[in-house]
C-alpha cells in the first residue's frame, strides 16, 4: 500500500485525502506496519503499527499493562533525556508513577475549582470578544480562538498577563516544530534543519520550564491559594522538574486542543448553517453534544504512541503502536455517516480526548466549558459571525491544528 504515515508530505495533503487514506487502512484485516524515519540527533526504531480502528484504539487505551506509555507516548522515536527533561510529563508514565502525578495535578480539575472558574471564563470570553470587535474582523485564531485557552491555563497557574503572549508563542513552536511558519526551518530531515528545529524546541521548553520554576519558588515561600500553591505545598507535592513538565503539558494540551476545537467549530458551523440554527434553538440543551461532535469531527490530537510490554496477538514485546484518534473517530463500524457533522449524534463514543483508561484527558470537562462559553458569547453578540475561505492548517503528524482562519460578521 502506498500510504506512508511517516512522511511529512502526507500530513500536508488536503484533509479529505488524508481521511480517505485512513479509510483504506481501516479496510485492511490487520494494522499496517509503518517504517520510521531516522531523525538526526535522536535516531529511530524499526517502525510502528498504525491502529486506525476504533476498537483497536479503545483496547490499547484501556489495557495499559500491555500497551505502555513508557518510555514515551508523545514522540515516535524514543525521547532522549535532554528533551525528556522538558517534555517527559506524566503522559509518558505508567502506574504507579502516573497515578501519583495524576492524583496531585487532579487538584486543578475538581468540581469546586471548575465551578469557581465559571465566572472567570465568562469575563474572559467577554473581554476577548470586546477586543475583537474593536479591532474588526481578521484572523479568528489569533484574535479569539487562541486567546481564551491560554488565558485560562495561565490564570489557573497564576502566570501574570504580561507572559501570556510569550506562552502562546512557545506553545506554537513546541507543537508546530515541523511547520516553517513557527520554526523558520524547512520540514525535511537534513541534519541542519533538524538541528535548528530542535534548538527552537529546546528554547521553548526551557523558557516555559523556567517560568514555572520561578513561580513555584515564589509559591513555596508565599502560598496564595492558586494552583501552583496547591501543587508545590502539602504532603504530596511536585518537584521543580515535575512542575515544569506539568506546566508544559497543561499549556500545550490545555490550550492547543481547545483553540483548535473552537476554530474548527466556527468553520463547521459556517459550512453547516442548519447545525448552527439547530444549536441556537436550544443552546443550553444542545451545546454539550455539539462540543463533542466538534471534537470528534476535527480530532485536534491526531495520535499518541504506546509500547507493547509483552507478546500480545500480532504484537511482540517492544513493538510500538500509534493510536490514530482521527481515524478511530471516523470508523464506519461505530459511527453512522462518520464524515457528516451532526450535533445531534447520540451516542458519540469519540476518542477525541483520548481513549478510555488511565490517560483519559483530565481537562475534558474544562475544554467543553471553554467551548461553551466562547460559542455562547460569539453567537449571541455576533450572530453574523462566519469563517471566510479555508483554514491555514498546521503541518504536523501530531496536532490537527488551525494556524489561521479569516472571519467576518
Amino acid at each position: 500500500m502506498d500510504i506512508d504515515l511517516s512522511q511529512i508530505p502526507f500530513w500536508g495533503l488536503p484533509q479529505a485525502e488524508r481521511m480517505a487514506a485512513f479509510r483504506r487502512l481501516r479496510e485492511l484485516d490487520r494494522p499496517v506496519f509503518v517504517k520510521e524515519n531516522p531523525v538526526p540527533f535522536i535516531g529511530a526504531g524499526e517502525g510502528y503499527y498504525a491502529l486506525v480502528r476504533h476498537a483497536d484504539v479503545v483496547e490499547a487505551s484501556r489495557n495499559a499493562e500491555v500497551f505502555s506509555s513508557e518510555p514515551c507516548s508523545n514522540s515516535i522515536p524514543d525521547m532522549p533525556r535532554w528533551l525528556a527533561v522538558y517534555f517527559g510529563s506524566m503522559i509518558n508514565m505508567d502506574d504507579p508513577r502516573h497515578a501519583r502525578l495524576r492524583r496531585i495535578v487532579s487538584r486543578a480539575f475538581t468540581p469546586r475549582i471548575l465551578a469557581k472558574m465559571e465566572d472567570d471564563l465568562a469575563v474572559a470570553a467577554t473581554e476577548i470578544v470586546d477586543q475583537a470587535v474593536e479591532a474588526g474582523p481578521g484572523d479568528f485564531v489569533e484574535q479569539i480562538a487562541a486567546r481564551l485557552p491560554v488565558r485560562v491555563i495561565c490564570d489557573m497557574m497564576g502566570i501574570p498577563a504580561k507572559f501570556h503572549d510569550m506562552v502562546l508563542r512557545r506553545t506554537n513552536v513546541i507543537l508546530g516544530n515541523a511547520d516553517p511558519e513557527y520554526t523558520g526551518v524547512r520540514p525535511d530531515f537534513s541534519r541542519w534543519n533538524v538541528a535548528k528545529g530542535l534548538g527552537k524546541l529546546l528554547h521553548a521548553g526551557h523558557s516555559l520550564n523556567r517560568l514555572a520554576a520561578a513561580l513555584g519558588d515564589e509559591r513555596r515561600k508565599r502560598p496564595t491559594g492558586d494552583l501552583v500553591s496547591l501543587l508545590v505545598n502539602g504532603d504530596e507535592r511536585l518537584t521543580p522538574q515535575e512542575l515544569g513538565s506539568f506546566f508544559i503539558l497543561l499549556v500545550v494540551a490545555g490550550s492547543e486542543t481547545t483553540r483548535n476545537a473552537i476554530a474548527y467549530g466556527l468553520k463547521l458551523f459556517t459550512d453547516h448553517p442548519e447545525q448552527r440554527e439547530h444549536l441556537m434553538a436550544d443552546f443550553d440543551g444542545r451545546i454539550t453534544k455539539a462540543c463533542d461532535e466538534i471534537v470528534r469531527y476535527s480530532t485536534p490530537v491526531i495520535q499518541f504512541r504506546r509500547t507493547v510490554t509483552r507478546d500480545h496477538g500480532i504484537y511482540r514485546k517492544g513493538d510500538k503502536v500509534l493510536l490514530f484518534y482521527n481515524s478511530a473517530n471516523r470508523d464506519e463500524a461505530v459511527f453512522t455517516d462518520p464524515d457528516v457533522f451532526d450535533i445531534t449524534r447520540d451516542p458519540n463514543p469519540h476518542v477525541g480526548f483520548g481513549g478510555p483508561g488511565p490517560h483519559y484527558c483530565l481537562g475534558a470537562h474544562l475544554a467543553r466549558r471553554e467551548m461553551t462559553v466562547m460559542f455562547r458569547e460569539l453567537f449571541t453578540r455576533l450572530p453574523g459571525i462566519r469563517a471566510v475561505g479555508e483554514p491555514d492548517f498546521l503541518l504536523s503528524n501530531f496536532i490537527n491544528g488551525v494556524k489561521h482562519l479569516t472571519y467576518a460578521y
